[in-house]
């Protein structure tokens, strides 16, 4: 996998701007922060974020991969000035789960999300590099 930044671009904080890899693609359906059971635990947004990435980390295995692997990821929130507010509780969340792996992300506000307690849903790409 090879990290693209452009010359001359200020690093990025928290993602990259573009990953070229190639190998068996994984694609993880958007998840949402509720346990394996489908059960919240809360409703607070760093609590469910962390389940969300943990869900992410999960399907990941199943296909033999780690975070390690992902290069893309998609993030839906419902409420982009929480987001912004706790960024720095985000980024302690992200690294305790996924590590220091930043793929090419996205992150947009919606007005809502399928299930009605759900603060945030991610969707992954991930490439498993050829043998």
């Amino acid at each position: 996998m090879n990290i693209l930044q452009p010359p001359g671009w200020a690093q990025p904080k928290g993602y990259a701007n573009g990953v070229a890899a190639r190998g068996t693609l994984v694609f993880v359906g958007g998840q949402i922060g509720w346990n394996g059971a489908q059960v919240f635990e809360s409703d607070d947004f760093i609590d469910q974020t962390r389940q969300t990435l943990m869900n992410v980390r999960d399907v990941l295995a199943c296909a033999g991969a780690g975070p390690e692997h992902m290069v893309r990821m998609t993030w839906y929130v419902i409420d982009r000035d929480e987001y912004n507010g706790r960024l720095r509780e985000l980024g302690t969340v992200y690294r305790e789960v996924m590590g220091k792996n930043f793929p090419a992300m996205t992150c947009i506000e919606v007005a809502g999300l399928m299930e009605d307690r759900a603060k945030i849903e991610i969707e992954v790409t991930a490439v498993l590099p050829d043998a």
